[in-house]
């Protein structure tokens, strides 16, 4: 893999500096990039912003998203710090505010022309109007551009988003992020599958009966609550997130691990999601949830999502994937499992547990990988248990785990975009949700610190959902 640091003068144009995405995630990730030696030689980030908020209060400001976030500013602050810009005045293709002229002056510090990375940190709203605009000012040539999910609100609105960005940019240049895919979990389903023969040969219908990825959450919607109450957890976590590690888990076998091989396995086996169903499908709202500061009295938002998805290819044909997200439930957990079918003969074909074997993966933190299996249980008698087995992905190795930001990041810095999203893909996802869409089921009521409606434990039959079992 070739180097970060190597790659040539690079600017950073952080739109949405200020907002709630970049203080949490984007923001840290730059600067643990920077830690990790991953930066290039020659780098600046210049924030943008509707106000009139000079470099150092940006500085400031990032100063403190640092302290309260992480990582805690170090003795690198200094160094780090004196890379960082403000342009206010907002961006339009009518006017570029303080924009232009700021990154002139970044390139006159720097001594040579640098490649720009934008970055739209924003909601999906902005995102026509920041491309037209950087089109407008000519800000695109040779230029990279990250786009948050959602990709879209709707199908349509995909639509219109997708060629309004091919009018401005060819498609190498866009990197449509999806940090779940960063994840040292996510990215582990590949070395679990293809690079071992125990798993390989048993990647299928013929020994899989269910797959549950699951992603519930403690947390509520702090100050995301206008963006929340116009996008959902249907669309926030199960169009995007779940949906692409569903692909991931799905994809027949890419031709290498080439960016272009990955993606093209990833996306075409979204072709293959069934539509969904209303009963393949349980919404749900915490009570309260339209008390929150931001929210419309008469919400009918979900802020949780269950849904049961059917792959028609042959590999998954009549296996279901399960799918659940929500806010305010009982547990936090992102986990993938995947459920294997017991013995159909032999002399233990009745005995064994129904979910003897397990294999699941952990896509917190740094991850881990477990897997259940059948045992004897010790003792005088021959009875059948389970017991399970976890690798922690942090401790094997020389491990240097990075955050799913950081990783992606450097992958737009060395222009890799086998992890990011294609267009081909989001438009097959946005078809698989449209009818659910067009004609949604019911949004019941749910208490919090609950595991959400009890209809959607009627989903996961006859397991259940193992997260909280």
């Amino acid at each position: 893999m070739p180097d970060s640091s190597d790659a040539p003068a690079t600017v950073f144009v952080l739109f949405g500096a200020t907002g709630d995405l970049a203080k949490r995630m984007v923001i840290p990730a730059f600067y643990q990039l920077a830690q990790h030696g991953l930066l290039p030689k020659k780098w600046a980030i210049v924030g943008n912003g509707r106000g009139d908020v000079s470099t150092d209060d940006f500085r400031a400001h990032v100063h403190d998203v640092l302290t309260e976030f992480g990582p805690q500013p170090g003795d690198d602050w200094d160094d780090f710090s004196a890379h960082l810009h403000f342009a206010g005045k907002g961006f339009t293709a009518d006017d570029p505010g303080e924009l232009v002229d700021v990154l002139a002056e970044v390139e006159k510090d720097l001594g040579e022309k640098p490649q720009l990375i934008h970055y739209l940190s924003l909601p999906p709203v902005a995102f026509i109007g920041i491309t037209e605009a950087l089109g407008a000012h000519d800000l695109v040539t040779d230029a990279r551009v990250v786009y948050e999910k959602p990709f879209g609100t709707s199908p349509d609105n995909f639509r219109e988003l997708d060629t309004a960005v091919h009018k401005v940019l060819d498609e190498h240049q866009v990197f449509r992020i999806d940090h779940f895919l960063g994840k040292e979990g996510s990215q582990n389903l590949h070395a679990l599958r293809f690079g071992n023969g125990l798993f390989e040969g048993v990647w299928s219908r013929e020994h899989i009966r269910a797959v549950q990825i699951d992603v519930p959450e403690t947390l509520g919607i702090d100050d995301r609550a206008e963006f929340y109450d116009q996008t959902g957890a249907l669309l926030d976590m199960i169009v995007t997130h779940l949906f692409q590690l569903a692909a991931e888990i799905a994809m027949e076998p890419p031709l290498s691990m080439k960016p272009d091989d990955l993606q093209a396995a990833r996306e075409t086996v979204i072709a293959a999601f069934r539509p969904l169903a209303a009963e393949d499908v349980v919404l749900g709202q915490f009570d309260g949830f339209t008390e929150t500061e931001g929210v419309a009295s008469d919400s009918t938002t979900d802020t949780f999502a269950a849904a049961r998805l059917w792959i028609d290819t042959p590999r998954w044909r009549d296996v279901p994937f399960l799918l659940r997200t929500g806010k305010r439930l009982a547990e936090g957990a992102q986990r993938v499992s995947i459920i294997f079918r017991t013995p159909a003969t032999g002399p233990l074909a009745h005995d064994a547990p129904e979910t003897g074997n397990v294999l699941s993966i952990n896509l917190a933190g740094k991850g881990a990988v477990d897997l259940r299996m059948v045992v004897k249980e010790p003792g005088a008698e021959f009875s059948l248990t389970t017991a399970q087995s976890t690798i922690m992905l942090g401790d094997v190795g020389d491990a240097d785990s990075l955050p799913p930001y950081v990783k992606l990041l450097n992958d737009v810095i060395l222009g890799d975009r086998s992890l990011f999203t294609r267009p081909d893909g989001l438009a097959w996802a946005w078809d698989a949700i449209a009818p659910i869409l067009t004609s949604p089921p019911p949004v019941l009521s749910y208490a919090e610190e609950s595991w959400g409606p009890a209809e959607a434990a009627t989903l996961a039959a006859p397991d259940g959902w193992l997260v909280g079992e």
